[in-house]
């Protein structure tokens, strides 16, 4: 079954809690557009980072976080995608080969608004962190957010708790602005670090709902809490966000 492209493109003060809405494009073969890959997963780099402290998160009190873990090195836009044979292609048409590109190997493809872009990049800036409950079974799991951008990474809360930088990002994304001004869309693509940790679905769900979080006027409001006013945080508020019973 063909999968939709996303593209973000409502306003950012009424996204709803889906992180965009689906449409179907026609269908082309761009196989040649993309360049060939080499699938080994990418070195990580060092990237400083800062302390994170707030009093209360669900059963954790008082934590305390060692500095920021280190996102993978990204790959070049132009190692993924020939720009120069897709610089006359239509947004849509880019964002479906790109969505489909990604479908089933590891990866995440989607794209957005370059306006909501600017406002995710701007409000990042400000608040570079988030806490993100992951539905399995009858509970959850909680993510660790670090937004760097271009960068966004998640890990498990309780990974990083214990292992500070040496915790492994189980899930990176990546934002591509090349076609910003020309084509008015950014390209994002998210990578599975440990499948082992994070299913391809579940790491789908987190890059659309960590950007409602950061573009949604309400839900940034718990970012901003969150990083601004720890001690005033509560994450049930987050639970009651998503719609998720609190355990």
């Amino acid at each position: 079954m063909r999968r939709a492209s996303r593209i973000i493109t409502s306003s950012a003060s009424n996204l709803s809690h889906r992180a965009s809405s689906s449409f179907a494009h026609p269908k082309h073969s761009f196989t040649p557009l993309f360049v060939p890959q080499n699938h080994q997963n990418p070195e990580t780099q060092s990237l400083p980072g800062g302390f994170l402290k707030w009093g209360s998160l669900g059963s954790v009190r008082a934590s305390s976080f060692a500095s920021g873990f280190s996102p993978l090195k990204p790959k070049p836009l132009d190692s993924i995608i020939d720009i120069q044979r897709v610089k006359d292609r239509s947004p849509e048409d880019i964002a479906s080969a790109w969505d489909d590109y990604h479908l089933g190997r590891g990866h995440i493809g989607a794209s957005m608004k370059a306006s909501l872009y600017h406002l995710l990049e701007h409000r990042a800036a400000d608040c570079r962190y988030f806490v993100i409950p992951l539905w399995r079974g009858s509970g959850y799991v909680t993510m660790f957010a670090q937004v760097q951008m271009p960068h966004m990474i998640f890990t498990g809360l309780e990974d990083y708790k214990a292992r500070g930088t040496q915790a492994t990002p189980y899930f990176t994304m990546t934002y591509y602005n090349e076609f910003a001004q020309s084509k008015d869309m950014v390209l994002i693509r998210g990578d599975v670090v440990l499948p082992s940790k994070l299913s391809d679905s579940e790491a789908k769900w987190l890059l659309e709902t960590a950007q409602t979080f950061y573009l949604n006027d309400v839900r940034y409001k718990l970012v901003e809490r969150f990083n601004k006013q720890t001690h005033d945080f509560e994450f049930k508020d987050v639970l009651q966000a998503l719609d998720m019973p609190n355990l």
